[in-house]
């Protein structure tokens, strides 16, 4: 065993034992599994244990509390949204409290059950899904319950009408499982390509590359310009980019249609599909057409070379797509948004797959909490609000509904930068590919993964033979959470 295969064993064998506890200890004890740049999903209990199948919640009061991983503009959205909620809702107050990422909203969650204060709704995102299904208390009980069994049928909350069953496609079929959406999708997002198109003219390059090979000879012409700059192209070293790809080639990362007929219980780091993806990507590396900023998972210095001019190309979250735009309008140059250049030979049963969280519903709350908390979510995304969202930050519109309001508006005829990420998920072939994969410790694998390209990167690593060692390192991360969970 490598010591690095052996420190995540290590890690890996802690969060188990972590988990382990927290499914049958008799104490109030709450702990994790798995972490990433964000976090996962958890384990937890609370000090008032019911009777029944869940972990109770704290009593009903004059107040809910919605914890969410954001402290921008995106928080202040959130909590005047609430607040246009509780003037017109007469249960309880929803309360949004902001953290600066999933990790540290994570641990306030175990403290919060500890301590007997459970928030009634948490925001975790997509990798975190088969942890916050698997999530129990002391008891054996779910921590979270179903959004769609609490809503039970009903068409409206409180007032406050369903808009559950007309989330867009690209997010209901990442999150329906088992036939029903264990939570409410909220923000959502995919892998959307950015152009400098004024630093284009200037070098004499025209059109828009949709393969990888329309990208390379692109980014050639643009580095034999009187314009080149440095380099051509960048995204972050992230393995949702990777996942992104597999995606987009029609295949899997991992058996069982990706985690959807089944539990996985192997993960595919080294299929061709990956295996080719990263072979491009290190070959545009070795040519000086793609930079790497030397971070793992470096969104900001990523988004600064293309902010700065330095490339003409940038591969990005299509979250920041207003951002991105804006950045262009600010700097004298025109951003264009276009769908993520993909393997041109490899065409079938693909397209791109969502990133992004959504809302999960706390089990145990009392009736009135539990409404209300039921009622704020759907409002949260009632077409006003879903449209407008989408306007302040880029995510795509979630409902249909909303796609629909901002197209009578003229918001995408005068925003197409803004049609772009929803328009490429609507092109994507239904299948477990596209659907996206549940993996059990997830994050920990993406950490592999991410992990191994920067070995290929930096250290000249054949990508076939590295990244059979990170498929290595990664079912060992599945094997010991399926033994938990299994």
């Amino acid at each position: 065993m490598t010591p690095r295969r052996a420190h995540r064993s290590l890690a890996a064998t802690a969060c188990a034992a972590l988990l382990f506890a927290a499914c049958g200890s008799d104490d109030d004890s709450a702990d994790t599994a798995g972490a990433d740049e964000v976090t996962e999903a958890d384990e937890s209990t609370d000090a008032g244990a019911s009777d029944g199948d869940s972990s109770e919640a704290a009593a009903s009061g004059d107040e809910i509390d919605v914890w969410i991983a954001f402290t921008d503009d995106r928080l202040d959205w959130t909590e005047a949204v609430a607040a246009e909620f509780n003037a017109q809702n007469d249960g309880p107050d929803v309360v949004v409290q902001g953290y600066e990422d999933y990790e540290s909203l994570f641990d306030a969650t175990l403290l919060a059950f500890d301590q007997g204060e459970p928030p009634a709704v948490v925001q975790y995102f997509e990798a975190a899904t088969t942890e916050a299904r698997d999530a129990v208390g002391a008891n054996g009980g779910s921590l979270f319950t179903s959004v769609e069994a609490a809503i039970d049928g009903r068409t409206e909350i409180n007032g406050v009408p369903v808009v559950l069953d007309d989330v867009v496609t690209s997010a209901a079929n990442y999150y329906t499982i088992d036939g029903t959406f264990s939570s409410m999708p909220w923000n959502t997002s995919s892998a959307t390509m950015f152009l400098n198109r004024s630093l284009l003219d200037a070098a004499g390059v025209d059109g828009t590359p949709e393969t990888w090979d329309d990208l390379r000879s692109m980014c050639e012409a643009f580095m034999a310009s009187a314009v080149a700059t440095d380099s051509c192209i960048s995204w972050p070293n992230h393995s949702w980019f990777l996942e992104q790809s597999v995606a987009q080639q029609g295949a899997l990362l991992a058996n069982n249609d990706n985690g959807r007929a089944d539990r996985a219980t192997e993960v595919l780091l080294d299929s061709e599909a990956m295996v080719d993806y990263v072979s491009f990507w290190k070959g545009m590396q070795d040519d000086g057409l793609y930079v790497y900023t030397g971070t793992q998972r470096d969104w900001g210095g990523t988004y600064d070379l293309f902010a700065a001019q330095e490339i003409p190309f940038l591969v990005y979250s299509s979250s920041d797509t207003t951002l991105l735009t804006d950045e262009g309008v600010n700097g004298g140059f025109d951003v264009e948004s276009a769908f993520m250049p993909r393997n041109g030979d490899a065409t079938a049963g693909g397209g791109n797959i969502i990133g992004g969280a959504t809302l999960w519903l706390v089990d145990g709350l009392p009736t009135a909490d539990q409404d209300t908390a039921l009622a704020f979510m759907n409002f949260l995304n009632n077409p006003e609000n879903a449209a407008d969202w989408h306007r302040t930050t880029g995510y795509i519109p979630i409902t249909n509904a909303s796609v629909e309001l901002l197209e009578s508006e003229g918001w995408f005829d005068e925003n197409p930068n803004s049609a772009v990420a929803n328009n490429q998920l609507k092109g994507a072939e239904t299948s477990a590919a596209t659907a996206g994969a549940l993996l059990g410790n997830f994050v920990a694998i993406r950490d592999v993964l991410t992990e191994g390209v920067e070995d290929i990167l930096v250290n000249d690593l054949d990508p076939a033979e590295r990244l059979a060692e990170a498929q290595e390192d990664a079912q060992q991360l599945l094997d010991e959470y399926n033994e938990l969970f299994g």
